[in-house]
C-alpha cells in the first residue's frame, strides 16, 4: 500500500468519527426530563390530570390512595373523605416551574381542590423514540408555555 493510499483511508476514518460524533451530539437529549406527582381528592383527578396535561405530558398514570390520618381526627377536621389520586405525570424540566405555579395557583382557587405536588429528577429513558414521545420533543413546534399563556389572554 503505497503513502497516499494509508492517507485516504486516514481521513475516511476520520470522517467516519466525524460523522459519529454529528449523530451521536443530534441524539442528545436537549430537555430533561422529571416524574411529577401529585396527589388530589380523587372527584378532582381527572380536572388536575388535564391541566397537567396542557403541559406538553404524553404519560400520565393516575392511581387511587387513601388517606392514613385515624379517622377520629379527620371527622374533628371536618375531613371524612380520605379518598385521593396519586397523578404521576412526566414532565419536562423547563415546564415545571409554570407547572408548579399553575397547580400552586389551582390548589387555592378551586373549590376542594387542595393538594400537594413535587417532583423527581428522572435519570434515564431508554431509546430516543421513548425521550422524544416522553418529552413531547418535535423540532419547530411552539413552546407549550407560552401557547397556554396566549390561550388564557384570549
Amino acid at each position: 500500500m503505497n503513502e497516499q493510499e494509508q492517507k485516504k483511508r486516514r481521513s475516511d476514518r476520520t470522517e467516519k468519527k466525524n460523522g459519529r460524533a454529528k449523530r451521536d451530539d443530534a441524539l442528545k437529549a436537549p430537555k430533561k426530563l422529571k416524574l411529577l406527582f401529585t396527589v388530589v381528592d380523587r372527584k378532582k383527578a381527572e380536572l388536575y390530570a388535564d391541566l397537567i396535561g396542557a403541559y406538553s405530558v404524553n404519560l400520565q398514570v393516575l392511581l387511587a390512595g387513601e388517606g392514613t390520618a385515624k379517622t377520629e381526627t379527620l371527622r374533628l377536621l371536618g375531613l371524612d373523605d380520605t379518598a385521593r389520586a396519586v397523578i404521576v405525570s412526566v414532565i419536562r424540566d423547563d415546564l415545571a416551574p409554570a407547572i408548579f405555579d399553575m397547580l400552586e395557583d389551582k390548589f387555592k382557587t378551586v373549590r376542594g381542590g387542595k393538594g400537594i405536588a413535587w417532583s423527581v429528577p428522572m435519570t434515564s429513558a431508554v431509546g430516543v423514540a421513548i425521550y422524544q414521545f416522553l418529552s413531547d420533543y418535535r423540532e419547530g413546534r411552539e413552546d407549550p408555555v407560552r401557547a397556554n399563556e396566549r390561550g388564557k389572554s384570549e
